[in-house]
C-alpha cells in the first residue's frame, strides 16, 4: 500500500486523560500529587465550594504529604474570557508545580486556561478557534493539572477543551488542544451528594448530550485525511468512543431520574459520575455536533432568565440546559443519516423502541429525550428560556461562529437547516 493516497480519514486516536475513581478517591490525592514530583500546588474553586470545606480538606491531605498549597477561589460560575483573563493574571506570580481544580466545569475549564496563560502568555482570544479567536496551537506542553469534579456533567477532567464565553462578541467558544488535557481525573461521587436537583438534571442533560452526540457524529473515515499534526481532537464517530457513548447513554437513562429526586441515592450518583466520565472520553475523541454549536449562541444571548438551583441571580442557561432544548429537534433532522444509531440510542435509554411501528422509530430518539427533559424538570423548549421566533436569525449567526462542530454534522447544515431546528425546537408540548 505504499505510495498509495487514500482520499479518507484511516486513522483515529484515542486519547483521555488518566482517570482514579471512587467512592473517597478524594483521600489519596496527596499521595497521588507527591507522585507526580508537585511540591506547591494552586487550588482552583469557587466559593460555594469553599463554603463546603472540599478545598481545604485537599489542602489538609497535600499538606500531609509535604506539599505546600494555596486556594485560589475567584472563579465564575459560567466564565468569560475576561474572568479567564483576570484568573490568569492575579494568580501569575505565584509560584507553582502545578494545579489541582475544585468545581463542576467551569473551574476546571478556567485551570485549564490559567495554566495556559500563565505558562505560555497571550490574549486568551489568540488561543480560542476560529472565527471567534485566531486558533493558535497550544505552543507546548503545561504544568501538571489534577481535576477534581464536583458535578457529574462536563467530563472536562479528561477533555482537551476549555469552554468561555466571549464578552465582546456575545458567544460562547473554546481552546481546544490536546496539551490541555488534565494529568490526573480524580473522580469521587461523594463530592457530587450535595449538587441540588436542578444542577444534577442539568449537568445530567450535558452528559446524554455529549454522549448521542459523538455517538450519531461523522464518522472519522468519512472525513478528509489529515497530515498528524493537523489531525484535530475531535476526530469522528469510531469503534472507541461508541463504546465509552453507549455505556454513558444507558447509565444516564437508568440513573438521572433517581439523582434528581433523591441527591443521596448513592448508586445513581456513582454511575451518573460514571457516564460523566465516559462521555468526556467518548466525545474528547469523537466530538460533538449541532446541540453543542446551537448551544453557544443559545447561552451567550441569555437575556432574563435565571435557573433555580444556582447560586446566581444572574442571567443563565446553563451549560446541559442548552444543548439538550434543541436536541430533540436536532435528531430529527439527522435521523436519516444512521436510523440504526438513533433507535440504539433511544433503547440504550430505555425507550420501547421495538414497540413503535416502522413509520414511528424515526421519533424514538426525541420522544426519549423529551420524556426525561419533562421527568427531570428541563425547561420545554427555547420559549422557556426567554427565546422566540424572533431570534432565531441572531441564534443562526451565532451557531454559524462554530465551523469545528458544525463541521462533525453528519449531514450538511447551514441557515435554512438551522432556522427548521431552531423553530421546531421553540416548545415540544
Amino acid at each position: 500500500m505504499r505510495g498509495v493516497t487514500l482520499p479518507t480519514e484511516t486513522v483515529f486516536v484515542m486519547e483521555m486523560a488518566p482517570i482514579k475513581f471512587g467512592l473517597g478517591a478524594t483521600d489519596e490525592i496527596g499521595y497521588d500529587a507527591r507522585r507526580m514530583g508537585l511540591g506547591r500546588v494552586l487550588i482552583f474553586t469557587d466559593r460555594h465550594i469553599v463554603e463546603l470545606g472540599l478545598p481545604e480538606r485537599i489542602k489538609g491531605l497535600l499538606g500531609e504529604q509535604g506539599i505546600k498549597a494555596e486556594v485560589f477561589d475567584g472563579v465564575e460560575v459560567e466564565p468569560t474570557d475576561r474572568s479567564m483573563e483576570e484568573a490568569a493574571a492575579v494568580t501569575r506570580g505565584t509560584e507553582v508545580d502545578g494545579y489541582i481544580a475544585v468545581g463542576g466545569g467551569s473551574t476546571i475549564d478556567t485551570c485549564k486556561a490559567v495554566n495556559l496563560l500563565t505558562t505560555h502568555p497571550a490574549p486568551l482570544l489568540d488561543y480560542i478557534n476560529k472565527p471567534v479567536g485566531k486558533g493558535v496551537p497550544v505552543p507546548g506542553p503545561l504544568r501538571p493539572l489534577i481535576a477534581v469534579p464536583t458535578t457529574a456533567g462536563t467530563g472536562s477532567e479528561t477533555t482537551a477543551v476549555a469552554v468561555t464565553h466571549v464578552i465582546d462578541q456575545n458567544v460562547k467558544a473554546g481552546v481546544a488542544h490536546r496539551l490541555l488535557r488534565p494529568a490526573l481525573g480524580v473522580v469521587d461521587p461523594l463530592n457530587t451528594l450535595t449538587v441540588p436537583p436542578e444542577v444534577t438534571a442539568a449537568a445530567g442533560a450535558d452528559i446524554l448530550t455529549h454522549a448521542i452526540e459523538s455517538y450519531t457524529t461523522r464518522p472519522y473515515n468519512a472525513r478528509p485525511k489529515h497530515h498528524p499534526p493537523d489531525r484535530p481532537a475531535y476526530i469522528g464517530a469510531n469503534p472507541a468512543s461508541d463504546i465509552w457513548c453507549e455505556k454513558a447513554i444507558e447509565y444516564v437513562g437508568r440513573y438521572l431520574r433517581r439523582a434528581v429526586l433523591n441527591g443521596n441515592d448513592l448508586e445513581a450518583r456513582v454511575h451518573l459520575a460514571l457516564a460523566a466520565n465516559y462521555a468526556g472520553i467518548g466525545f474528547g475523541n469523537a466530538g460533538v455536533h449541532i446541540p453543542h454549536a446551537v448551544a453557544y449562541p443559545i447561552a451567550g444571548l441569555v437575556r432574563d432568565y435565571v435557573p433555580s438551583g444556582y447560586r446566581t441571580r444572574h442571567p443563565l442557561i446553563p451549560p446541559g440546559m442548552s444543548v439538550i432544548l434543541t436536541a430533540p429537534s436536532t435528531f430529527r433532522f439527522t435521523y436519516a443519516t444512521a436510523p440504526e444509531r438513533h433507535r440504539r440510542a433511544a433503547e440504550l435509554m430505555g425507550y420501547p423502541v421495538a414497540s413503535l411501528s416502522h413509520g414511528e422509530q424515526s421519533e424514538a430518539l426525541p420522544r426519549a429525550l423529551i420524556s426525561l427533559m419533562q421527568d427531570v424538570g428541563i425547561p420545554n423548549g427555547l420559549m422557556a428560556v426567554g427565546y422566540g421566533e424572533s431570534d432565531v436569525t441572531e441564534l443562526i449567526a451565532g451557531t454559524l461562529k462554530q465551523p469545528r462542530l458544525l463541521a462533525g454534522a453528519p449531514r450538511s447544515v447551514g441557515s435554512a437547516e438551522l432556522d427548521w431546528i431552531l423553530r421546531d425546537a421553540m416548545q415540544y408540548w
